[in-house]
């Protein structure tokens, strides 16, 4: 199959697999098409899969993710004032390192809403639907939300990285708190923590909160600095940590606070 006929072929597995969609009407034009798969894939919940879906998944998923062209992590350029901190702007689902973070939410089973534009949703879309299944998995045994400012790590599947690492964010209603600060490095400092105890050279963080969550960025790009800086005072297996940035003001901030 090439990649449109695995579009259509996945398609109509999802909406055979959820009878509540039989009657979605299939688009003629193949963005309109992939915009259904998107969608679908984002709704479905975490139900297994069958070899012949995955295998066919897996390859539309990584042809997509070669066409969008790999970023080799190890070969951006670092900071000036410490080459272990790296600034990158771009598509995080096309970066190729140790591990990525993903700004979860407490149900951490990725965004259902169809096609938006959190980096929760890009993340679980463009790994398969066996994200999903990995991370129900480790929220059935553990039996209750995921809290703020831990880390959990799954594989990356079909990402060019190779695993995953899941926090959850504070959510900023009305103005930060001291809490909100601490909770947010917590953020940082356990990806961190998790990374190093299972032997990673390479982190990805994107910009934990600031989007849905509302955290201020200049803010948490502060804290965010200042956290990977402090942690990378010890010794330990990290040798690049990434900030990852998409807007061009996340650029700016950012640039300001590493050289």
């Amino acid at each position: 199959m090439n990649r449109s006929e695995r579009c259509l072929w996945l398609i109509r597995a999802l909406l055979e697999e959820m009878p509540q969609y039989r009657d979605t009407p299939i688009p003629a034009l193949p963005d309109r098409r992939r915009r259904l798969l998107r969608s679908l894939m984002n709704v479905r919940p975490p139900m297994p899969a069958t070899e012949e879906f995955l295998r066919v998944q897996d390859a539309f998923l990584r042809q997509m993710t070669a066409e969008k062209g790999i970023v080799d992590a190890s070969l951006l350029p670092s900071s000036a004032k410490d080459e272990r901190l790296i600034l990158w702007q771009g598509d995080i689902t096309t970066l190729q390192c140790d591990a990525i973070v993903n700004a979860a939410n407490s149900q951490m089973l990725g965004c259902f809403s169809p096609c938006h534009g959190c980096i929760d949703n890009i993340i679980h879309t463009m790994a398969g639907v066996q994200l999903r299944l990995a991370c129900h998995e480790i929220m059935r045994k553990q039996g209750h939300e995921e809290p703020t400012g831990h880390a959990r790590i799954t594989p990356g599947f079909n990402l060019p990285a190779k695993y995953v690492l899941h926090t959850v964010g504070p959510i900023i209603d009305d103005e930060v708190t001291d809490e909100d600060e601490a909770l947010l490095a917590s953020c940082y400092r356990s990806c961190l923590d998790l990374a190093a105890r299972k032997g990673l050279h390479s982190v990805a963080f994107c910009c934990i909160s600031t989007g849905v969550f509302r955290f201020p960025p200049e803010r948490a790009a502060e804290i965010a600095v200042r956290t990977v800086r402090d942690f990378l005072k010890a010794p330990g297996s990290l040798r690049r940590v990434i900030f990852n940035v998409f807007k061009d003001s996340d650029l700016y901030i950012y640039r300001r606070l590493l050289t």
